[in-house]
């Protein structure tokens, strides 16, 4: 039997404060940046599913509270 390699990932973040995960060894992608969370994917999507509670981007948000 072959043993499974849990790979690694991490959490990243744009600038419009959307997350994702990236695999802890692979370059960001241009507009992403490391959030400083790492660890297994479930870990990794588990703390962007308690820090990520308003799916709106950034952008729409500030709309939003411009026009109240």
């Amino acid at each position: 039997m072959s043993k499974q390699v849990e790979l690694a990932y991490r959490v990243v973040v744009n600038q419009e404060e959307q997350y994702s995960i990236w695999p802890a060894d692979g370059e960001l992608p241009a507009g992403w940046s490391a959030e400083g969370v790492t660890g297994t994917k479930e870990h990794c999507l588990a703390h962007i599913a308690e820090v990520w509670v308003d799916m709106r981007p950034l952008s729409l948000r500030r709309r939003a509270e411009a026009d109240r």
